[in-house]
Formats: structure tokens, sequence, C-alpha cells
């Protein structure tokens, strides 16, 4: 998972600028589909790699995705080379890595499988803390290829450029080869119920003596769908989140694009570091209160930090009157949303006008996001969402039971995937069109609707093995 999220994150800061250099036609709007083939890519890969490990051995998918992985890596590398389409050649290359990324359900299914009750939890929240540290470093790799320069070396023999662009990837496929060589040597197929004990594995063909069969027992599908349900709400949240953290402190801190380049990224960086501290302390509270009132206690956290965002008080952001054409971004689409996150301010040394666009009539009545709010929210949401996302799908692990659960996390992460689409296309239009307090105000009704359909169904979030009186809970 490390590797995987390093090899993903190492590229993102780079895409916009080699966009706009391999191909002159593209635009902000085809870099929004840019950067959501990877969730389509891993929507549509999850559940096939999930239902290929239930029945083949888990080694075989997970060659098989980082292999698509590897080559779509390289394929990027090559975007530059036909005479024409190339954005397409882009848009196709992020579709097969996150084609590859489809893998992660493999993962979860494994780690689910190979792990009892009490030890499901732990092992869920250290791949967790593998998978946030892999995406906080990779954008530091970055940083360091930023060195090598537009121009770089060209290696003529096989027509391949290696450049602040191309270097990163080239990493990534290097990283997914390492990944295939550590899997082949050191994964091993092993299978436990609920209890610990090894039982029958359809995913080798060796068998012991002293296994036991699988417990039998229907599942429950209404906690599936529940669980489901909120996993979706905790990326969707999350995902549009990070989308509106750089137009919002822009418009309401009239910061230039480096500013909001700078500090979104340290505060984004911290966030980051925080995941990996909470995941490694919900290891030790899960054994105090258990997986479903941390869940609860997350939904809660991150309701309050979004209540925190609303706008208060009588104080009114600067408003930028002049027409900045497209220096502000919140005015049109979730592509013109991301550009400035790979806006270098090298490119143009005017920054020009700052503060809340004209256009928006919202910056006129809407009171001001005070910095102290916004630091707190994001605190708070840095607890809240990574709670949420390692119990929800803890949970949902210990409600599939021991059987082969490689389409159902297959599902899971298509969920996930889903979200981190919808997220920012929802958030980037209605905070462009209403603003702030209407963008926050529907956020926190999408957690209080999480947070009931919880309370609903809280206690049929239990483990298989305890819903059929096989172990005491």
């Amino acid at each position: 998972m490390f590797l995987s999220s390093v090899g993903f994150s190492i590229v993102i800061m780079s895409i916009w600028p080699y966009l706009q250099k391999i191909d002159q036609t593209a635009d902000a709007s085809f870099l929004g589909w840019v950067i959501a083939s990877f969730s389509l890519g891993q929507m549509v890969a999850s559940p096939i790699f999930g239902l290929w490990s239930n029945y083949r051995p888990r080694k075989e998918p997970l060659i098989v995705s980082i292999f698509i992985s590897v080559a779509a890596n390289c394929l990027y590398a090559y975007v530059h080379v036909p005479a024409s389409h190339n954005k397409y050649y882009m848009l196709v290359a992020r579709g097969l890595v996150g084609f590859g990324a489809g893998n992660v359900a493999v993962i979860r299914s494994y780690i689910a499988g190979a792990t009892s009750l009490q030890e499901r939890t732990s092992s869920m929240a250290n791949t967790s803390a593998c998978q946030a540290l892999g995406f906080i470093l990779g954008p530091v790799f970055q940083t360091c290829f930023a060195l090598i320069g537009e121009k770089g070396v060209t290696w003529d023999t096989i027509k391949l450029h290696i450049n602040m662009y191309t270097a990163p990837v080239l990493l990534g496929a290097f990283l997914g080869v390492l990944n295939i060589i550590l899997i082949l040597i050191l994964l091993r197929e092993h299978r436990v119920d609920d209890s610990g004990r090894q039982c029958k594995n359809v995913n080798f063909e060796e068998a012991s003596t002293d296994e036991v069969q699988v417990p039998q027992g229907n599942i429950d599908q209404v906690a599936v769908v529940a669980t489901n349900v909120l996993f979706f709400v905790v990326l969707f949240i999350f995902a549009l989140f990070e989308t509106i953290v750089t137009p919002l402190t822009m418009d309401m801190y009239a910061w230039t694009r480096e500013q909001a380049v700078l500090y979104d990224g340290i505060i984004l960086a911290a966030l980051g570091v925080e995941a990996v501290i909470i995941f490694m302390g919900i290891k030790l509270l899960s054994k105090k209160i258990g997986e479903r009132a941390i869940l609860l206690g997350g939904f809660i956290v991150v309701w309050v930090g979004f209540f925190i965002l609303l706008p208060w008080g009588n104080q009114f952001p600067k408003i930028q009157w002049e027409d900045l054409h497209n220096n502000s971004i919140p005015n049109t689409t979730f592509g013109e949303i991301i550009i400035t996150l790979w806006k270098s301010p090298r490119e143009d040394h005017s920054e020009g006008p700052t503060g809340c666009p004209v256009e928006q009539a919202w910056c006129f009545y809407t009171p001001m996001i005070h910095l102290a709010q916004f630091l707190t929210s994001a605190v708070l949401i840095g607890i809240g969402y990574p709670s949420c996302n390692v119990m929800s799908y803890t949970l949902y692990s210990k409600i599939l039971g021991p059987k082969p659960q490689g389409v159902y996390m297959g599902w899971l992460t298509a969920s996930g995937s889903a979200a981190r689409i919808l997220g920012p296309v929802f958030i980037s239009q209605l905070y462009t069109s209403l603003g702030p307090r209407w963008a926050f105000s529907l956020v926190c009704g999408i957690v209080v609707l999480a947070i009931l359909l919880l309370v609903v169904v809280y206690k049929r979030l239990v483990a298989f093995s305890v819903r059929h009186g096989r172990i005491q809970e």
C-alpha cells in the first residue's frame, strides 16, 4: 500500500503543466476528466479484481494489476511522442493507472481473511497509516524531481525524455516492479476464521489436517449496504474538503496563487501527519470503546468541523473588482479549481488582484471565514476523517465474516472511487454559485443523515461470528 500510494501521489502535482506542454488544446475542463479518470478506472476494476481473488490465488490479480499500472506509467512517460491527440493518451494512461489501483480491494480482502477479529483493527490501521504516509511523501519526491527541469535529458535510442514530468512516473513504474518482486517472494496465502484458527482456503491448493471449515451463515445485507453508504459519505466529504481548500483560502484571505499553494500544501501535509498519528491511536482506543463508537464519534467530529466553517459575524472578505480572466479558481469547472495546485508562481510574476471575485455574488453579503475558524475546522476534520475511514472498512470486513470478501471489498472500493469523483464536482458548483454558507450547510446536513443512518443500524454492525453466536462480543 505504501509503494502504491507513493507511485500515485508522486505525479499529481505535475499533471497540469505536463498536459499543457504536450497538448495546447487541453483546457481546464479536460484536466477534470484526467483527474477523474483515475477514480473511474479504480471504480470499474475493484469488483473485477475482487471477484478474481475469491477463486484464484491473490498473487494473480495483484501482479496483473500492478503490471497494468507499470505499463500505464510507461505510457504516461511517452505521451509527448505522438504527433497529435496527446491529451487523450494521457487520459488513457491515468485511467489505466486507476484500473491497476483496483487491487486495493484485494489487499483489504487479504488482510480481512488473514486476521482474527482481535487483530483486524490493528492491521487495517497499519495499512491505512502506510497508505497515508505514501500520499505524504509522494509530493515531496515530486518536488525533488523538479530540480531536473523541463529540458532534462533524452535517451534517443528508445525516444525516452527524462525530465521533471516523466521522472516521477518512471520512479512509479520502478516501485511497481519492486512491488511485484516483493509479492512473488514474500506473499503467501493465509486464511483464518474470526477466532484465528486456520481454515480451508480456496486461494491455494495445499491443505493441512488441522484446518477448520468456513462457518456457514447469511451475511447481514442491510449492514453491508449501510456500511457502503457510510464509506461513500466519508470519502465524499474529505474529497470535497481537499478540493475547496485552495479557492476558499484565496477568496477569504486574499492569498495569491503562490501563497495559497505554499500555505495550503503545508496544511494538507500536516493533516496527513495527523492522520498517521490518529491511525496509530485508533488501535489502542478501539480495544477500549469498540469500532462502532469510534465511527460514530468520528462523524460527530467531522460535523463539528464543517459547522465551524459556517460564516458568522459582520466582517466581509476583500472584494476582487478587476476582471481576473481565470486568476481566481472557483469561477467555472472542477478542472479549473484544481489548476491552482499545479500553477507555478514563476509563470506570472504579476499575481494580479486578490480577494473574492466580483463574479461570485455571495461575496457581497456572506461574512468571511476567519483563519482561526478554518484551521480549527481542518484539525477536527483531520481527526474525524481517518477515524471514520479505517473504522468503516474494519467493521465492513467483520460483518462479512471469514468467507472470501473480494467482491464485497471491490464494491466498497468502488463506492469510495465514486465519492472521489462526485465530491469535488458537488462542492465546486455549489461553492461558486451559492457560497460557503450554503455549501457547508448542505455538507453538515449530509453528515447528519450519515449519523442518523449509523444510529439506526448501530446494533447490526457486529461481526459475523458474533451475530451467529459463535463468539461473544
